[in-house]
């Protein structure tokens, strides 16, 4: 991590805004989640395959669960990374109603 220190200090406060406010640091939080995210698979595919290679490949899929996760936790707006919301408002017309179901 000291290597890309700078970057994920970064991206911790973009996410730390990005959870505050999600459409005024939408474009931010995509731009450094996504130079982060390339970091991150690396050292996944890293860490993932020295098990896969060493001879502990059904134990590779629980250790890249085990990253994402543990990452998951200390950035829990990871996965929103490349996710674009685009929200319009609703006129009249065009909520969404349920009917009334009679039983």
């Amino acid at each position: 991590m000291n290597l890309n220190q700078e970057l994920f200090e970064r991206f911790r406060r973009t996410h730390d805004n990005y959870a505050l406010n999600p459409q005024k640091f939408q474009s931010e939080f995509n731009k450094i989640g996504s130079e982060a995210m390339e970091v991150i698979r690396e050292y996944e595919d890293r860490l993932c395959g020295m098990t896969e290679s060493g001879g502990y490949s059904k134990y590779s899929g629980n250790l890249a669960e085990k990253y994402q996760n543990e990452l998951r936790r200390i950035f829990p707006k990871i996965d929103s990374v490349g996710i674009v919301v685009e929200e319009e408002p609703l006129s009249g017309e065009d909520e969404f109603v349920l009917p009334k179901i009679n039983l």
